[in-house]
């Protein structure tokens, strides 16, 4: 498929972070965009103000009438349902129709690119490594799963030689994509109502990882099972961060790469995880040929992701961080952060469960996790794209948690619950629509303070 050849491109599922990347692309670069989505959201109406056309009702005539065929992409999010009218009135009239997935992998076929792939940890290091090759000068776009606070947009420049993306592997989408230097930051079980078990998606991380046939161009972690260059912190590999200190809120480190040492690097988003993350940008930027200055001076200014320990209050009496993590890994990461920068304090977590099916799967992990704070507020599942399952619920799920400081409740009723704590530092967690919420929560703490 040749895009140079497509003057329109329509979304059905534009407001997806994913999806709504590739609308501001498409926009930056000259095409006609427009699309549906089921409801309006902050994504969506920053879209509209782009100059971007959204409705949000199931209805042919809303499609611009001059959409041809031959001049028109439409672009589907896996959440759509085959009874859909738009999806079938393109359908049936032969209009060519791509996943996300597939889109990106056309458009990284004629870049250079450089692959995200993880379980845990691809938004905030696409996002980190994006910064940096824009802000050494990079001709480059940057796809990524988040908004960046640097820029507030999921997507970063509008260069046309080099790309960023997310290798997505939600139904093998990373398998589209053609990378010329790429990390894998994790391999854990997730997605199991599409793999169903680890041992597939092992296979499937394989079979990305094969398309890097340099080895000296992929990033792993010391204990992933396939070749490639190895990032650790305080531990022997190809690229180690040690000396970690905390100053002023930030973590000060050094770096031994395979031909030199780097000194008093400077990072902000708090938590190893993110260390890691930081590491593995800083390692592929490095294999790229940047200089260690622009490295380190767009490392030091990286100001972070929204909804990834994303600060909402931050005072000497109230602490109200917001995150997207949707599994009990990203949860434990939150933990460890938490509990390092905050040793002494009380710790409220509000979990929205993201999905029946990976609740269902990993039930005693999520409960082990939320056991560890200090107290629990307990959302309803949040189905996406899923129908209920039998006796999987948050009511079940709550049984599991072991601790005494445990609560169900409603969204109507969770600002009360929150307000019913004595909690000093509260953290609000889960993929689902709690980040709609966010504000309302952050408006009502500070009433209160």
């Amino acid at each position: 498929m040749n895009l140079n050849q497509i003057h329109n491109v329509y979304f059905i599922g534009i407001g997806g972070i994913g999806m709504s990347a590739l609308a501001r692309y498409f926009k930056a670069i000259g095409k006609n965009v427009s699309g549906y989505d089921k409801t309006e959201t902050e994504l969506t109406k920053d879209l509209s103000q782009l100059g971007i056309d959204i409705h949000f009702e199931d209805r042919i005539d809303l499609i611009p009438t001059d959409y041809y065929a031959e001049n028109t992409l439409v672009i589907i999010t896996p959440a759509v349902p085959k009874s859909h009218s738009e999806w079938n009135y393109f359908l049936e009239r032969n209009y060519e129709l791509k996943k996300r997935a597939e889109v990106l992998g056309i458009i990284t076929k004629d870049t250079f690119c450089f692959a995200v792939a993880g379980t845990h940890g691809k938004t905030t290091t696409s996002s980190i490594l994006g910064h940096i090759l824009f802000e050494s000068g990079v001709d480059v776009t940057a796809f990524v799963g988040g908004i960046v606070e640097n820029y507030n947009s999921n997507l970063i420049g509008n260069g046309k030689t080099i790309t960023v993306v997310e290798a997505d592997e939600f139904d093998r989408s990373f398998l589209h994509l053609h990378p010329d230097i790429a990390c894998v930051t994790s391999m854990d079980a997730d997605h199991l109502d599409i793999y169903g078990d680890k041992t597939a998606i092992e296979a499937s991380f394989t079979e990305f990882a094969d398309k890097i046939e340099d080895k000296s161009k992929l990033f792993i972690t010391t204990e992933l099972p396939i070749k490639g260059l190895t990032c650790a912190v305080n531990e022997e590999a190809n690229f180690t961060a040690f000396n970690i200190r905390i100053i002023n809120s930030q973590y000060v480190f050094d770096v031994k790469t395979p031909t030199e040492t780097l000194y008093n690097i400077e990072f902000g988003l708090p938590g190893k995880h993110n260390l890691m993350n930081a590491l593995m940008a800083l390692a592929m930027a490095k294999t790229f040929g940047l200089p260690t200055e622009d490295i380190a001076s767009a490392l030091r200014s990286f100001k972070g992701i929204k909804r990834r320990f994303s600060y909402q209050i931050k005072n000497e009496r109230l602490v109200y961080i917001d995150d997207y993590a949707h599994h009990p890994t990203e949860i434990n990461a939150v933990h460890q952060a938490v509990r390092e920068l905050y040793p002494n304090q009380k710790v409220l977590a509000v979990f929205q469960p993201h999905l029946f099916s990976r609740t269902k799967d990993f039930a005693d992990e999520f409960a082990k996790s939320l056991s560890a704070f200090d107290e629990v507020i307990l959302l309803d599942i949040y189905p996406a794209r899923e129908l209920p399952m039998e006796g999987i619920t948050s009511s079940w799920l709550i049984d599991k948690v072991e601790n005494l400081n445990k609560k169900l409740t409603t969204k109507e009723n969770l600002i009360p619950s929150i307000l019913e704590s004595n909690a000093t530092v509260i953290v609000t967690i889960g993929a689902g629509d709690i980040g709609e919420m966010v504000t309302t929560i952050k408006n009502s703490l500070n009433e209160t303070v």
